[in-house]
């Protein structure tokens, strides 16, 4: 019973700049958010190869068939984005482990709670994924 409780409280909770940064319970909300993010790219990952075994069917109209392959296309390619996402997950998953999350890693500065809550793999402050963004367009314009 006392574990419905916790649970109903977790979901409730919500980061606050009232409280410590990165305190024990942001850490507990940002692995929680981290876990069930990945688990849902888990399950659809397990859908898409279970779709994509069931149509392995021949078509016999050649539009068909082309169009069913476009589609297999973009579906293993969005898993292969997902795949990615997947280690960024695991990599803030170990952040959170060895106390670095929530940290901007080129200031050391704390990322803002808002930014966390919207993009939990973020590593980087606002203001340094700025600077980063526009020295790689420099680097790139060259």
């Amino acid at each position: 019973m006392q574990t419905a409780t916790v649970l109903v409280e977790k979901s409730d909770y919500r980061p606050s700049e009232d409280e410590p940064f990165m305190n024990e319970r942001q850490l507990e909300y940002f692995k929680q958010k981290l876990l069930a993010w990945k688990e849902e790219i888990l399950r659809e990952s397990r859908e898409t190869v279970s779709h994509l075994q069931k149509e392995t069917e021949n078509h016999a109209d050649l539009a068909d068939r082309a169009s069913s392959e476009t589609d297999r296309a973009l579906e293993l390619r969005t898993r292969d984005r997902q795949r990615k996402l997947i280690s960024k997950i695991d990599q803030a998953l170990r952040r959170v482990e060895d106390g670095s999350y929530g940290y901007c890693e080129e200031t050391g500065e704390p990322i803002g709670l808002a930014r966390l809550d919207a993009r939990p793999t973020a590593t980087m402050s606002v203001e340094a994924q700025e600077r980063h963004e526009r020295r790689e367009r420099v680097h790139r314009d060259d």
